[in-house]
């Protein structure tokens, strides 16, 4: 979400100066690492519950893989682990439209893994209470609220608070720079400079 949010505002605010590209590409990393942690943790969950050797715990989670809302779980997989392994790429990890879709299928990926969560409990351990999950009106409505209650937030936060602290727009800025003098570079020479 927020490199949605970054590159949004970067691009609105007119940004490019201070948030450059090569803290894109770093978040760009994270973002690979992390998709490689949640898969480690999802193929992490499938091994325990084979280890255990409790027939119910195997069944949960064969049912999210394979069952009637499999969809649900590999579009989650997908998003979430498989999507990131583009930034392996120097290429694809530089290319905004690159960084746009995939920080997009991530987010779509990470509300399929609260999606599939919901769908866990219609397969409880109870097989006259298995039922199919439809989404009413108000699961619509709820979803649709939370977009407008964020971005409201989000709004609001970037108008009355600093997007960037004082302290990121000070080491960007060429001032910045210990060895630049009145535009002309210092030369050390026998313990002093010129």
């Amino acid at each position: 979400m927020a490199m949605t949010l970054i590159l949004i505002a970067r691009r609105v605010y007119h940004l490019e100066d201070i948030i450059t590209m090569k803290h894109l590409e770093r978040m760009n990393i994270f973002m690979l690492v992390t998709g490689m942690m949640v898969g480690y943790s999802y193929g992490t969950e499938f091994f325990i519950a084979w280890y255990s050797g409790n027939p119910y715990e195997s069944f949960a989670f064969l049912n999210r893989a394979f069952g009637p809302y499999w969809w649900a779980y590999w579009t989650m997989i997908t998003c979430n682990v498989i999507v990131p392994q583009l930034f392996w790429f120097k290429r694809f990890r530089t290319n905004i439209v690159v960084m746009f879709v995939v920080s997009i299928l991530i987010n779509v990926g990470m509300w399929f893994e609260r999606f599939v969560i919901i769908l866990t409990l219609t397969r409880d351990f109870f097989p006259s209470s298995w039922g199919w999950y439809w989404p009413t009106k108000w699961d619509f409505a709820v979803l649709i609220g939370s977009f407008g209650l964020f971005f409201t937030l989000f709004l609001l936060f970037i108008r009355f608070l600093p997007m960037i602290s004082m302290a990121e727009v000070k080491n960007v800025l060429p001032q910045a720079d210990p060895h630049q003098h009145d535009g002309q570079k210092q030369v050390a020479i026998g313990g002093g400079t010129v």
